[in-house]
């Protein structure tokens, strides 16, 4: 069975933003809305943004491969040209990275290349590629 979208809704505290972020940003085309919620196609997944202004962002972290990781946090698993080309728009866009683009696990199983960033909620999203798909679930 070929992997089907995942659906994720997660809290913004402000809808505008999260248009001008995840739409703008991204690239993500817009589907349903009202005024509590944005629907969004991120790389074919179904995100929703759901209103609430009082949302504030997580801030625990785990360590990885020497990265100290929000948690949580949510993403896709890109192409690697799709992965340089995200990098390039968010970097472009002026963004802060929480963990900037680079290649985690090299020489190892489950070699990645990845980034971290937040939308303007403090959502913290990792986007990664690996130069080989069969590595996505690789053990040491």
């Amino acid at each position: 069975m070929s992997p089907r979208p995942f659906h994720l809704a997660f809290p913004v505290h402000d809808l505008a933003a999260a248009r001008g972020f995840y739409g703008g940003v991204l690239g993500c085309r817009e589907g349903r809305s009202n005024a509590h919620r944005v629907d969004f196609d991120l790389f074919g997944h179904q995100i929703v943004a759901h209103l609430d202004p009082a949302a504030r962002p997580a801030e625990h972290h785990n360590a990885v491969d020497g990265h100290d990781v929000p948690v949580p946090h949510f993403g896709v698993v890109l192409t690697m040209a799709d992965w340089h080309a995200l990098a390039a728009r968010v970097a472009a866009a002026g963004i802060a990275f929480g963990i900037a683009p680079h290649i985690r696990f090299q020489g190892q199983p489950g070699e990645q290349a990845t980034m971290f960033f937040r939308d303007p909620s403090g959502n913290a999203l990792e986007f990664k590629a690996f130069a080989d798909d069969a590595m996505i679930f690789a053990t040491g």
